[in-house]
């Protein structure tokens, strides 16, 4: 998912029910255009978490379920949990062999030692208490499995930054304490953030992804498909929304009409080791 604010830790607006709404409103186009444009960090997860035909895997905020297709394509045994209905709604189509949940990911409806993998793909920042939410995907895997948290690289350079930035003057201004887009990209912070839900840090690494439209239009679609472009819209209206993007995207136009936008994105790999 597309990441615009990150939890602080404290109920915030875009937690919760709220936030399964939101992300929720334009749920096919986020699953056609949108959920590819991360596949290469999906691909890179698994590698590192060595998945196969013996490994169950939880996605924590599956989404439309790509990232589950592509673990299934490897054998593994999956399943997800998303407070979005209408994303779900998808992945089930997509996906009607798995086990999949409504729900909180704070809350997850699962036994302890369940899981040999859990992954969260930019999910585990919209929790209203991202330990909590950790605590919980720690507590269903399995003792000597892997946790995968994945947010923003860090800003500085990063071309999709700037698709972040357009939407800030369109949105209410952030509640005090806020950590900001790039809250968890800053070194050490996904380590801390392992550590305080009990889990051991073991890497840290970047995975270069970037997002390719082939026009104008299918790039505005994507963009606007995340849960805080939806909110965008419903406050500033979308020609607002839409003129953001496409003045954002101005500089990474090719010269046969289509965009491609670099994006980088920060993945830990957590251990649970007692």
């Amino acid at each position: 998912m597309t990441v615009i604010e990150q939890s602080t830790g404290t109920k915030s607006p875009l937690s919760g029910d709220t936030n399964g709404r939101i992300w929720g409103l334009r749920a096919a186009d986020w699953a056609n255009i949108q959920e590819q444009q991360c596949a290469p960090a999906y691909h890179a997860v698994f590698k590192k978490g060595d998945l196969g035909p013996e490994t169950c895997l939880l996605d924590a905020g599956c989404g439309a379920g790509m990232a589950l297709t592509l673990a299934s394509e490897l054998g593994a045994h999956i399943s997800g949990i998303d407070a979005s209905l209408a994303l779900l709604e998808i992945a089930r189509r997509r996906l009607p062999d798995a086990k999949l949940a409504h729900g909180d990911i704070e809350k997850l409806p699962f036994d302890d030692n369940a899981f040999d993998v859990v992954t969260g793909f930019n999910s585990f920042q919209f929790a209203a208490d991202p330990i909590a939410a950790l605590k919980e995907a720690r507590r269903v895997t399995k003792l000597g499995g892997h946790v995968f948290v994945m947010t923003w690289g860090e800003p500085v350079g990063m071309e999709a930054a700037a698709l972040v930035a357009a939407l800030k003057p369109l949105l209410p201004p952030s509640p005090p304490g806020a950590g900001g887009p790039f809250a968890l990209s800053e070194p050490g912070k996904l380590e801390t953030l392992a550590t305080s839900a009990g889990l051991t840090p073991i890497e840290v690494f970047d995975v270069e992804a970037a997002w390719h439209y082939v026009d104008l239009a299918t790039a505005q679609k994507g963009l606007g498909s995340s849960g805080v472009a939806a909110k965008a819209a419903e406050i500033s209206g979308q020609d607002a929304l839409d003129a953001a993007h496409a003045t954002a995207l101005f500089p990474y136009r090719q010269s046969d009409g289509s965009y491609r936008i670099g994006a980088t994105f920060r993945v830990l790999m957590a251990g649970k080791d007692a």
